[in-house]
């Protein structure tokens, strides 16, 4: 494994990057991982490296302005070695070989003292501007880095360049029994307890090989504070290793707090000044103090800055779940009391996406290509729900469930269940007008129930979500189906009906009785309204066409068949919905049945 180190003209201008086998990589001013930003000398994308586990081939990109320095002499295309460079600009490039591994033998240090958060927090900085303008940066360091890998390099960097009299510094993980280790990292399995340089890097003056002391690690995390060892530089090495071989005198070791970067330490390494050696504990070794209360500072704010980007992510996560209000509830409340289940009064809205099997046939030789479509489709309904202040409950293939009154209470749930359903059944619609659209020839049918339901987190010991769970989630369900049947894109139960009719007003929609119907498999007959646009939206089908289906169905069901079949008659040509009691009266030749109540069976769902 190699390592290709980037130093500019400052001590900050700095990165340590292990290079992959067989891959290639952009090295430039803007080439992601491998950016130079400091130095302006270096184009967006200057040079492609490749290194083959033995050599690195380093070409230059067409075009740049200036030339790569190899060996003395401008170079286009090279190949070079563990131990030589290359310059662009005022940056030099280095190919370095080293491992790094922690010891386990280390002999006791002369001297050892450990610092608690108290303490350092009376610890004045000397040049505290300095140490605030890299600390600045940490926020920066941390939000743009791809993945926990790529923080490392970043925190060794600013370590080193926090940290003048430090010639090394490592982030080191020691993993507790049962874990797996942290997102974005890679390598072999570590058995539980044993500390793992997760990335390191030293100053190119110090060129022998880094161990950092497990004693030393063990030690600070035991005591959860920053803990310094001294050795006596000038002193001859026993048979066994100091805390890092070479010439390193001094070193600490700070936990990082917190849950979020569990295990997790900032290793630093050092020596005291060359014309004095052995300086006691109450000399150069108090100057450290400095150092480590810096450090710890580091390790205080990437916990919390962590932390931030853990909820953020989790707020993210559950924004595709919950709107926005119950978000907000979710912020300021314990979730466990929110999210808990319980009974409460909730309208329940089932869509199903019509013409997925019809497409899922026509497209199987692009399955992609159709879960895309089809998630654009379930998109278009969950954003209507979330949208509404509704819970996205399930998902069921090709169909979703929202629902309303939970967990707070939500006097205008129906006004909020009419808007999403329309603005859903509005987008399929104007979808299907552009011929080739994702959306296009896909319909959409909605149910929607108002009752009594539990809500909340449900399921069973290894898998929960937050969902609805009741009869009236049935119901819904059941309309949703019977959409096919009446021909009508969205239906009501009667009291969603009723809150409608009592709440909305007519500018936003309006309601419809359909039919009085006994749904296949159940006993209790249902009164069946359908839900529609305003009439700005669906011209013609005026209020009296609204009027006139009311009394068409009143007049079915009291058996005056022949007077509702002239009114439904009077009914405009593109109202299909009308045609279903047309239909079942012409059926049966304009004459009930005997013993008629009014309900009409359903023979299927």
């Amino acid at each position: 494994m190699a390592d290709l180190i980037a130093q500019g003209e400052q001590t900050q201008q700095r990165w340590r990057r292990t290079l992959p086998v067989g891959q290639r990589v952009l090295l430039g001013r803007a080439s992601g991982p491998w950016a130079v930003p400091w130095d302006p000398h270096i184009s967006r994308q200057h040079a492609e490296l490749l290194w083959d586990g033995q050599r690195l081939e380093v070409r230059q990109r067409p075009k740049v302005r200036n030339p790569i320095f190899f060996q003395g002499q401008e170079a286009v295309e090279f190949s070079m070695h563990p131990g030589q460079h290359f310059v662009i600009g005022r940056t030099t490039f280095t190919l370095v070989d080293q491992r790094v591994t922690v010891t386990a033998d280390a002999p006791q240090p002369l001297q050892q003292q450990a610092y608690s958060s108290q303490f350092l927090r009376q610890i004045r900085f000397r040049n505290p501007d300095y140490r605030i303008e890299v600390l600045s940066r940490l926020p920066e360091t941390i939000s743009g880095a791809a993945n926990a890998s790529e923080l490392c390099v970043r925190l060794v960097s600013m370590l080193l360049a926090g940290l003048p009299r430090a010639d090394a510094a490592a982030v080191v993980a020691v993993w507790p029994t049962g874990a797996v280790g942290h997102e974005g990292e890679s390598g072999p399995a570590e058995p539980a307890g044993t500390p793992r340089v997760l990335h390191w890097d030293q100053r190119l003056l110090v060129q022998k090989e880094f161990q950092p002391s497990q004693r030393l690690i063990f030690e600070a995390v035991r005591t959860g504070q920053s803990v310094l060892h001294v050795w006596d530089a000038g002193a001859s090495p026993p048979a066994g290793p100091f805390t890092v071989r070479g010439p390193f005198d001094w070193a600490f070791c700070t936990p990082v707090p917190g849950e979020i970067c569990r295990g997790w330490c900032l290793y630093v390494a050092g020596r005291f000044h060359a014309d004095l050696p052995g300086v006691p504990l109450s000399s150069d070794a108090a100057d450290l103090r400095e150092d480590i209360k810096f450090t710890e500072l580091v390790a205080v704010a990437l916990s919390s800055l962590r932390q931030m980007q853990a909820l953020a992510r989790q707020h993210a996560a559950l924004s595709q779940f919950f709107s926005p209000v119950v978000l907000s509830t979710l912020a300021v409340e314990d979730p466990d009391l929110v999210l808990a289940p319980r009974e409460t009064e909730v309208t329940v809205l089932f869509c199903d996406l019509r013409g997925f099997a019809r497409h899922s046939q026509r497209h199987a030789g692009n399955l992609m290509g159709l879960l895309e479509r089809v998630s654009q489709a379930l998109g278009v309904m969950t954003r209507n729900i979330l949208q509404h202040g509704g819970v996205v409950g399930d998902f069921q293939g090709d169909a979703a469930m929202g629902f309303w009154g939970w967990p707070l209470p939500q006097p205008d749930a129906a006004l909020r269940t009419c808007r999403a359903a329309l603005g859903i059944r509005r987008q399929f619609e104007e979808a299907s007008r552009k011929a080739d659209g994702p959306l296009a020839e896909f319909r959409v049918g909605i149910g929607i129930a108002t009752g009594r339901a539990v809500a909340g987190k449900i399921g069973t010991a290894d898998h929960v979500k937050v969902t609805v769970f009741g009869p009236v989630v049935n119901l819904a369900s059941r309309l949703e189906g019977m959409t096919k049947i009446l021909r009508a894109p969205i239906l009501l139960d009667p009291p969603t009906a009723e809150a409608v009719r009592r709440t909305v007003p007519p500018e936003v929609a309006r309601v419809r009785r359909l039919a009085l119907v006994r749904p296949y498999g159940l006993e209790t007959p249902i009164e069946v309204a359908e839900l529609l646009p305003p009439a700005t939206e669906l011209p013609w089908l005026t209020d009296e066409h609204v009027a006139l289906t009311e009394a068409a169905l009143d007049a079915f069901v009291a058996g005056r068949w022949q007077q509702a079949y002239e009114l439904l008659h009077r009914m405009p040509a593109e109202d299909v919905a009308a045609d279903f009691l047309t239909a079942h009266i012409a059926q049966h030749g304009r004459t009930p049945p005997p013993h008629w109540d009014g309900v009409i069976e359903l023979a299927s769902k």
